[in-house]
């Protein structure tokens, strides 16, 4: 895979979200937000976080599957994202 490939569950590092593209530690400030209709309840969004290098290759990868619902800022997640 690409060096995009994300990595699921990386945690928060310190007061900053940080990009889920694997091997990358930059500063998130987008949110890939999808859903797998065959594994997901239909209002299940999960959310990919991004840098701005890694925003457009993380959305093209599940945009490719059908999975991509919206790419938005961090700060417009909310509680029912995740």
């Amino acid at each position: 895979m690409s060096a995009a490939e994300p990595t699921p569950d990386l945690p928060e590092a310190g007061d900053r979200h940080v990009c889920s593209a694997k091997g990358c530690r930059q500063a998130a400030v987008h949110a890939v937000v999808w859903n797998n209709p065959k594994l997901h309840a239909p209002d299940r969004r999960k959310v990919w976080l991004a840098c701005d290098e890694h925003r457009r290759s993380l959305a093209d990868f599940v945009a490719l599957r059908g999975f991509l619902i919206e790419v938005v800022p961090v700060e417009q997640l909310t509680d029912a994202d995740g």
